[in-house]
């Protein structure tokens, strides 16, 4: 019979559990980002469109820095994507407040709302399966998914919320 510790080690769980895990990241992955795919086809955008509308709509007036740090993509690849949403209209840039040089970027009010119309499947999607869960399997959750994070990425998420780096807090 399996303890019923909080400290249960990898091992204690069968590889059966671990591969089923996997593959209900797989369907979860599948079908969360399936709406917003949806919305985002007849525009001619993909997912990288849509992690770039979420992270700068989380975080108004990041830097092109912030959003690569988090991204991990090419500055290439970045640049592309980032210059389809000015051109459209769904981002501006501005000039940093004390260093004129600094790219910050900020979701216009079409790209607000595309970020609203992107986003909103998915809060239901959490939302109603975190009611089904439960408390406590929704921060036995969060924990899962911290652990999946790699270790130089966890200390973005605190008590408080996640983080950019330093002192900047994400919202």
């Amino acid at each position: 019979m399996r303890r019923k510790s909080a400290t249960l080690s990898a091992a204690s769980f069968r590889d059966e559990e671990i591969r089923q895990g996997i593959e209900l990241m797989f369907f979860a992955y599948r079908d969360f980002t399936a709406d917003p795919d949806r919305i985002l086809a007849p525009l001619g955008m993909g997912r990288a469109h849509h992690r770039t509308v979420h992270f700068i709509g989380r975080n108004p007036g990041m830097t092109v820095g912030d959003l690569l740090n988090i991204l991990r993509i090419t500055k290439q690849s970045l640049n592309r994507v980032l210059s389809q949403l000015m051109r459209e209209g769904y981002v501006e840039q501005r000039p940093g407040a004390t260093d004129r040089r600094e790219r910050r970027l900020f979701l216009t009010s079409a790209g607000q709302s595309l970020e609203q119309r992107l986003s909103e499947p998915q809060r239901a999607r959490v939302g109603a399966a975190y009611r089904e869960a439960g408390p406590a399997a929704v921060s036995a959750f969060r924990r899962v998914l911290a652990g999946l994070i790699n270790p130089d990425d966890r200390e973005r998420f605190t008590a408080s919320g996640p983080r950019l780096s330093g002192p900047r807090r994400l919202r």
